[in-house]
């Protein structure tokens, strides 16, 4: 989990394979001769420290109850593992051990978690070092709505939130260090997981991004200087485009380009209105209306068979 307090935008920016990217005179070293075995060598060593997920794994989807224990911490005003500006306004949230997490595939999905007390609606913010597979760990605040906090650790079931009710649409947030030369977005306020985001610049077709272990998403050798339009597509194959998104770093761009209906659903009696993040300075245009382009049903695509 991200120590409260921490800025994930301080990190070395990651490369598509979600490690630190060296800079040019350390790559130009390791193209020299007759060093090939020290680049593996380095090259697993930085895959290692980088937190790659790991084999077989997956986040939470469709309609699979968990079953498992729940603990919990407080991340203070960390965005967590996932690199959000801070946590959900109502401090609802979960971190999940690496498998689920999922090299960052989690991020901003929805789980109801269901305890002794009760069941309580939390965004998944964070990834927990000393979870395992049929452990997570809870804010202060949502363990409290579903067990006693002097239990300490309580028994749970839990299941992803399909098509999750949403306020407002996709919000898109450039990584500090990002340029024309470099893309690296987040994507936010999307509800089910993420399968794949695209992007495209003025000129040239969509270019597939690759996801990083923060919760961005980059193109290494950049796209250009924007505007950029972004087509994103969840884990059940809904798929939306965004328009007009700009390169400004560490500033929220909202859109209305959305991945899930609007219209009001069941939800357990203590869960929240998810929160988005807080709206762009003035400068920052909103972009246009987008459609949902395609609709599937409550099975994820592509889930991997272990």
């Amino acid at each position: 989990m991200t120590a409260p307090g921490t800025d994930p935008e301080n990190a070395t920016p990651a490369g598509d394979n979600g490690t630190p990217r060296l800079n040019r005179r350390v790559r130009h070293w390791l193209a020299g001769t007759g060093i090939a075995a020290l680049a593996a060598v380095l090259g697993v060593t930085l895959a290692v420290r980088g937190g790659a997920a790991p084999a077989c794994a997956a986040p939470p989807a469709g309609n699979t109850v968990h079953k498992g224990t729940a603990s919990f911490y407080d991340a203070g005003r960390s965005g967590g593992t996932c690199s959000f500006p801070g946590p959900p306004a109502d401090r609802l949230y979960v971190a999940l051990g690496a498998s689920q997490y999922a090299g960052a595939a989690a991020c901003g999905s929805y789980l109801d978690v269901s305890g002794p007390k009760g069941t309580v609606r939390v965004m998944v913010m964070d990834q927990c070092g000393g979870c395992g597979p049929s452990k997570i760990d809870l804010s202060d605040e949502a363990f409290a709505r579903i067990a006693d906090r002097s239990q300490g650790i309580a028994q749970v079931t839990y299941r992803a939130v399909v098509d999750p009710p949403l306020d407002g649409g996709l919000t898109f947030r450039m990584k500090g260090g990002a340029s024309q030369w470099w893309f690296a977005v987040q994507v936010g306020n999307h509800g089910n997981p993420l399968r794949s985001v695209e992007a495209q610049g003025s000129s040239g077709g969509f270019r597939k991004a690759a996801r990083q272990v923060d919760n961005y998403w980059t193109i290494e050798d950049g796209i250009g200087p924007g505007p950029y339009t972004i087509r994103v597509t969840d884990v059940y194959g809904h798929q939306t485009t965004a328009t007009a998104i700009k390169m400004v770093t560490k500033q929220v761009q909202r859109s209305t380009a959305s991945l899930v209906t609007s219209t009001p659903s069941s939800s357990p009696s203590a869960s929240p209105s998810p929160t988005i993040a807080p709206s762009p300075t003035p400068a920052e245009p909103t972009a246009p209306i987008a459609t949902v382009e395609a609709l599937a049903g409550a099975a994820p695509l592509d889930r991997p068979r272990c």
